[in-house]
């Protein structure tokens, strides 16, 4: 009774720092749109596109590749929600059954597998498009980018095997 207690005690707590929060940002977010426009550098590309010093026509080309994506992704929003929300009612009651239904348990799986699939394959399509924008030197820079990120992410894994080896308990 005390955990379930304290469980409620925590989430009503948590539910009011987080409305808390979103309300102060609401109140305190006073910067003007064009002063944020100017801090990320007049539309300029960011992250690793910014260090492949793309010329305007590229910057345009790849910005209509990712605005077409991201069109994508929202006119379709709604309907994936009510399809994760449909397979959360699906897995709540599987959860909640007596038996386990191998046979729903494996549509299920299929059908994340597929969307899953389709994903990936979207990826890399945008991946593509984006490439062939690209010149070959720029090409080459974003592979070694790409390798060295991937090369630190190695080492903190490592690192962190290493400190959790170190800790009691683990």
């Amino acid at each position: 009774m005390k955990k379930l207690l304290l469980g409620s005690v925590l989430a009503a707590s948590s539910v009011f720092t987080v409305t808390a929060c979103t309300s102060v940002n609401a109140t305190t977010d006073t910067t003007p749109a064009t002063q944020m426009q100017q801090k990320h550098k007049n539309g300029a590309m960011k992250g690793p596109m910014s260090k492949l010093d793309l010329t305007a026509t590229q910057q345009a080309q790849i910005k209509a590749i990712m605005q077409e994506k991201r069109g994508d992704r929202t006119a379709d929003r709604a309907q994936h929600q009510a399809e994760r929300a449909q397979m959360d009612q699906q897995i709540q009651a599987l959860t909640n059954a007596s038996t386990l239904n191998n046979a729903a348990l494996n549509r299920l799986a299929d059908q994340q597998a597929a969307k899953t699939k389709q994903r990936f394959i979207e990826r890399v399509q945008t991946q593509h498009a984006i490439s062939q924008v690209l010149t070959a030197e720029q090409r080459a820079k974003m592979e070694q980018m790409k390798s060295e990120r991937q090369e630190k992410g190695r080492k903190h894994s490592k690192d962190r095997k290493g400190h959790d080896e170190q800790r009691p308990g683990m």
